[in-house]
């Protein structure tokens, strides 16, 4: 599994947080469940500031349950009084069964009505376990079996994601033996951005754990480490996607 705080950028701050991987029923519908839990002081705020992964995520809460997109930027999540969710970060075969077009759904969310899902998650809380069993019992039903295409798409979004000697798309249509063409019609059809976004995302936040977890690393380093450029390409992904430097960011840890 990749590392837990890739995508968060401040863990520290973050409240009780519980990531578990999938059972081997979802191993191909889930990259792993997020649980956090919180109970805070009346007037106490924890802002979590996120750069999340190019996928989709089912959460259940106790309001209810929501599918939300794939986003492009970065983001933020405020977090008051007492609380919990049960979120899965979707694979690309599991999001193509849940949204009719995915590409239409980045940055947005939809409230599904699953009052029976909601009402069991709540049920099985406060154990994390339980909950996202409950979860993953729901998805595998709903999915069904998977078609050849399905596979090939997650097989794209997991090289894309994980794989650092990927740095273009005709890498990734070469590795997986399909056309450029066919790999952006898929990312669009599943994911909702094209493979190039999804590269960025992985080099960024990437750069962001090490800005984080090295202190004395140089960052013109970093950059030609990751595949940027130079350190000016880097500084500007930085800017343009989390709207600060990565000097800032250091920083701040």
């Amino acid at each position: 599994m990749t590392d837990p705080n890739r995508g968060v950028l401040y863990p520290d701050r973050l409240p009780r947080f519980t990531r578990l991987p999938p059972g081997e029923a979802a191993s191909e519908l889930v990259e792993w469940y997020w649980i956090p839990q919180w109970d805070l002081p009346d007037g106490v705020e924890s802002r979590q500031a996120l750069l999340p992964y190019p996928a989709a995520n089912l959460a259940v809460e106790p309001d209810g349950v929501t599918l939300w997109g794939v986003t492009t930027r970065a983001g933020e999540r405020v977090l008051r009084g007492s609380g919990w969710a049960v979120g899965a970060l979707l694979r690309p075969a599991a999001l193509s069964h849940l949204a009719a077009a995915p590409a239409d759904l980045a940055d947005r969310h939809v409230v599904l009505d699953e009052p029976a899902l909601q009402s069991a998650v709540a049920a099985a809380m406060p154990d994390p376990r339980a909950a996202a069993d409950v979860v993953e019992a729901w998805l595998v039903a709903r999915v069904g079996a998977l078609t050849p295409e399905a596979r090939l798409a997650n097989a794209m979004a997991g090289l894309l994601m994980t794989d650092p000697e990927i740095l273009r798309l005709d890498d990734a249509a070469e590795h997986l033996r399909v056309s450029a063409r066919t790999l952006q019609r898929l990312s669009h059809r599943t994911v909702g951005l094209p493979p190039a976004a999804m590269i960025r995302r992985r080099r960024l936040q990437e750069a962001a754990q090490r800005v984080r977890d090295d202190p004395d690393a140089a960052l013109a380093d970093i950059a030609a480490d990751l595949g940027y450029a130079d350190q000016a390409h880097l500084a500007n992904d930085f800017r343009a996607v989390l709207g600060l430097t990565a000097s800032d960011y250091r920083g701040e840890q």
